[in-house]
């Protein structure tokens, strides 16, 4: 059976080349990240041309993820760039009347901004959590600090405050002017970074519409406050997707939180039928090892058994000195881990009624298909993806073949766990050859043979948009209408 959970790797300097990418497709990756953060807009433009191309030679469709920036809560930098040692019980001051580039084992720049936001006692942490200050005085232009947990800090690394609450907007002028970007690279996703509320994905999505882009927007969950029933619903409401991203998340919420925060968020994507994707230190240590550490074997199964659609790989596939081998690694535990029963199996919407025909028919396929003995696989004829989607939500070890002929729609199913993207055109042939037409792809594929049972799924008219109200079984070598 194909592997159902997705990979997500991201390109970098190293892994861009076009001989990379290939080797990439071909073990494993499903959809590749682009990072804003790093690189210029042609290079983005072409790594996206690349992969299409690529892509298209090896006839598997690889959908492309762009991913904005966001906002830049950091500390400015030390003089001449060096690193200073912090000790615990040290006093440090964060101050906005600094030199952004004159720090010292004193005082750092940081943005008046983000000042308004902290108070005496706070605890602020620097570096994704490796220091930690607490806040002793505040003034109208600093905050002084001790020091509860040293280390060494160099220029310009983050700032988290515990428990959430340092405010900036989601999108910078930066991000404005790279959705333009990745709205020309023709990207069929795009993650948000930092997002606050249901305003910061409206704001994206109306920026993407105006570049003349309809991506699908994913956002990333690593703000304390984004989790919470003010928030949260709102936002996994209005977005295509989600994004654990649990270095920022893990840094204001505590480590100790963070593993009840993966599993509920994977829960609440899923039953709001939206795709959700785990990342951040997945294979951490794959950037200088050949091989993964139990912990991460245990760590990307676990995020399999809740129910992710992808996980991801960053720095481990963007810089690291074994992305091909990473990614083999990473299909291998994911293979491993669907083996369990648990990932075969579902009870997802089992209690509840539906309004709408393709949502009631995407479900009642797989529950045929879970439970009739002798299918091998589903068929799902669709225009914008939105029927697998729906399918994927429910656990089960058969795979979806969504059969689309619009443009970017296998791309964008890519992600979806379970499945398989099919290029297919119906257009020029009789209604009557369509199911068999697609039945025949399948044994071409070798996803089928003669006696087996495949679901098929359509609408009464090919290439519509929320018209799949049909439900087939058909025998593979019987005839088929």
């Amino acid at each position: 059976m194909p592997r159902r959970t997705k990979i997500l790797a991201t390109l970098g300097p190293d892994s861009s080349d076009t001989e990379s990418i290939r080797r990439l497709i071909v073990a494993g990756v499903n959809v590749f990240r682009l990072n804003f953060s790093h690189g210029s807009a042609e290079e983005h433009s072409q790594r996206a041309h690349t992969i299409r191309n690529i892509s298209k030679s090896l006839k598997t469709p690889v959908g492309i993820l762009c991913d904005m920036q966001g906002p830049k809560i950091r500390i400015g930098s030390f003089s001449e760039d060096k690193k200073i040692s912090l000790k615990e019980g040290d006093k440090f001051t964060l101050d906005s009347q600094c030199h952004p580039e004159q720090g010292d084992e004193k005082s750092v720049f940081i943005a008046a901004e983000l000042l308004e936001d902290i108070e005496q006692d706070n605890i602020l942490l620097l570096d994704d959590g490796r220091l930690t200050l607490q806040v002793s005085v505040k003034t109208d232009h600093a905050v002084d600090c001790v020091v509860t947990q040293g280390g060494i800090l160099s220029s310009k690394k983050g700032v988290n405050k515990f428990g959430g609450g340092l405010s900036a907007n989601a999108l910078t002028d930066k991000d404005k002017a790279d959705i333009k970007t990745a709205a020309a690279l023709n990207t069929d996703y795009l993650a948000i970074s930092f997002v606050r509320s249901k305003e910061d994905v409206e704001e994206t999505r109306r920026l993407l519409e105006n570049a003349g882009s309809g991506a699908h927007i994913i956002a990333k969950i690593e703000r304390a406050e984004a989790i919470t029933e003010d928030f949260l619903p709102g936002i996994i409401d209005s977005a295509d997707g989600v994004m654990v991203a649990r270095g920022d998340l893990g840094v204001e919420i505590g480590d100790a939180n963070l593993v009840a925060v993966q599993k509920q968020l994977i829960e609440a994507a899923n039953t709001a039928n939206k795709v959700v994707i785990t990342a951040t230190q997945m294979m951490e240590s794959m950037i200088s090892a050949p091989t993964p550490t139990r912990a991460e074997v245990f760590d990307v199964a676990n995020a399999v058994l809740d129910g992710t659609d992808a996980v991801m790989l960053s720095a481990e596939t963007a810089v690291g000195k074994y992305p091909v081998e990473t990614v083999k690694a990473m299909a291998r535990v994911i293979e491993g881990a669907e083996k369990h029963p648990l990932a075969q199996r579902s009870k997802h919407r089992m209690h509840q009624t539906f309004q709408r025909i393709d949502e009631s028919l995407a479900l009642s396929a797989m529950y045929v298909a879970n439970h009739l003995q002798g299918v091998k696989a589903v068929i799902c004829m669709t225009e914008t993806g939105f029927t697998p989607l729906l399918m994927s939500r429910i656990t089960s070890s058969l795979p979806i073949y969504a059969m689309a002929e619009k443009p970017g729609t296998c791309e964008i199913t890519a992600l979806y766990k379970g499945v398989v993207p099919v290029p297919f055109d119906a257009s020029n042939l009789d209604p009557s050859d369509v199911n068999h037409c697609a039945v025949e792809k399948l044994r071409e594929y070798g996803a089928v043979t003669h006696g087996d049972l495949v679901l098929i799924t359509k609408g009464d008219f090919v290439n519509v948009h929320g018209g799949t109200n049909t439900l087939k079984i058909v025998r593979v070598g019987d005839v088929i209408r």
